[in-house]
Formats: structure tokens, sequence, C-alpha cells
């Protein structure tokens, strides 16, 4: 009778394991029940071997469920790859990017020559009033754009009195030129250092940009070779060229032929603009 017990208690329990995994355990409280139901029944015959071997059985089936289980878990896909799909050994570019903060930033631009001079086409003004338009013109030049001092004079509003601010030749510039690239910059008062400084950069920026730059004077200045300039009504001038990072500019002007182009420090096209303004 023990053989016929322990035959159906495992037939039993095998049929108990084919169920899902949750089921593992009903399985296993409904052998311990079976077990000791057997015990019971063989008390009269041996009571502690009759019950080792219920649970011998049960814990041996429990062994053998869960080896299936894992063994489906492994199963390889019909891809012959496993279904569980391991970690990408390679990683994407967004992950690449946070995990090394060197990618994330943004290439720095070239850095601008230490001097330039741009390729411009001189032209003295044709009246003593067309400074403004000359100058405009002189700087439009080296952008390779070619307009006549009388069609600038109309769009700057020049008359005999001349061209009001640096404002109109911004305003004439951004019309010419694609993108809108010119800025004003005036000088109510004498200018400070960071005004110096934010000049010397715009002019930097402009002429590496291909752009000459328009500048509205007044008074007094001197040039790097000792020469005097002198304009106590006021006066537009084109900047065409920088050296030494932009701590010294060449000046094209339009008043006097024989003198077309000259050189002087920033520091003092600044202050020589006081009270007035530029295009750049």
């Amino acid at each position: 009778m023990e053989d016929l017990v322990k035959h159906t208690l495992k037939r039993q329990l095998r049929r108990l394991a084919t169920q899902r995994p949750f089921q593992v355990v009903a399985a296993s409280a409904a052998a311990l029940v079976i077990a000791s139901s057997t015990g019971a029944l063989l008390s009269t015959a041996d009571d502690a071997p009759a019950t080792q071997q219920a649970s011998a059985a049960v814990a041996e089936l429990r062994s053998d469920t869960v080896a299936s289980r894992g063994q489906e878990r492994t199963t390889p896909s019909a891809s012959g790859s496993p279904s569980t799909s391991a970690p990408s050994s390679s990683a994407s570019p967004a992950a690449k990017k946070a995990a090394d903060p060197d990618l994330t930033r943004k290439p720095e631009p070239p850095k601008p020559p230490a001097s330039k001079i741009l390729d411009y086409d001189y032209q003295a003004q044709t009246t003593y009033f067309y400074c403004g338009p000359a100058a405009t013109r002189n700087a439009l030049s080296a952008a390779g754009v070619d307009r006549s001092q009388d069609d600038l004079a109309a769009q700057l509003g020049t008359t005999e009195m001349g061209t009001n601010s640096a404002e109109d030749t911004t305003r004439v510039l951004n019309a010419v030129v694609k993108g809108n690239p010119y800025r004003t910059r005036m000088f109510p008062n004498a200018p400070s250092p960071a005004q110096m400084d934010q000049l010397q950069a715009d002019v930097v920026n402009a002429i590496t940009d291909g752009r000459g730059v328009v500048a509205n004077i007044v008074g007094d200045a001197t040039d790097t070779n000792g020469g005097w300039h002198s304009f106590s009504g006021g006066h537009y001038i084109a900047v065409v060229g920088y050296r030494d990072n932009g701590r010294t500019v060449k000046i094209a002007d339009s008043a006097n032929p024989a003198l077309p182009s000259y050189w002087i420090t920033t520091i003092d096209l600044a202050n020589w603009m006081t009270s007035r303004g530029y295009s750049a």
C-alpha cells in the first residue's frame, strides 16, 4: 500500500506542477495535506518513515518544478537570441553626451585675426555736405555693394545741412546689406572704458564679417602719424580695417582725396565720436 500511495502522490503533484508559478504554492500545500493523510493511513505500520518519504517526494517535485521554470526563462527565442534582451554594449548618442559633458559643449567660433583690412573702393565726397553718403558708400563697397552717392543721399535724407545721425546710416546700411547686421551705438557723453571696449569689439566683428563701419565724428583728432584732423561742424568717416586686435583702426576719409586713409587708435576714435555715434 505504501508504494501505491507514493505513486499516487507523485502523479498528483506532477499534474499540479504543470500549472502557472503562482499555483506551485497551492500544489505544495496540497502535497502536504496528502502527505499528512498518507502518514495517518500508514501510522499503524510505520509513522515516521511514511511521513518522511512523502515530504521527500514533495521536496523532489518542487526542485524539479523550479528547475523546469528556470529552463523556460532561459529558452532561446525563435531568432536564436535569449528571450530576455541583454543591455546593448554601444550607448546611444544621447547617452554618450550625458556621460561626457565635453560632447554637449558647442564648438567655440574661431578667433578673429589680429589684423585685417577690407578690400574696399574709395571715393571722395562729391559735394561738401555729402560726407554721410560718401562714408556709407565706401563702407558698402567693402561688401561688394555699389551705390551712388546721390542714391544714398536720397535714402539718408541728406541736405546741405548734412546727414542727421548714425541712426540714419544704420537704417540705410541695413536696407542694403542682407540680414540687418548693423546696430547703432551712441555716445551722448564722453565714452567710458566699457564703451571703448565695445567699440573695439564691434569694429573687429564687423571687419571680420566683411563689413565696413560708419562713424559720425565731431571736433579734432590726431592720427598715429601725427596728422591732425578737424571737423568742428561734424563729419562722417568709414572704418575699413584694424590691427593689433582692434586697438588701432584704418579710416577711409572722403573729405580729402589727397589723404584718403590714415590710422587712429580706437580710444581716440571713441572720443572723436562724443555726442555722436556709429553704425557697426
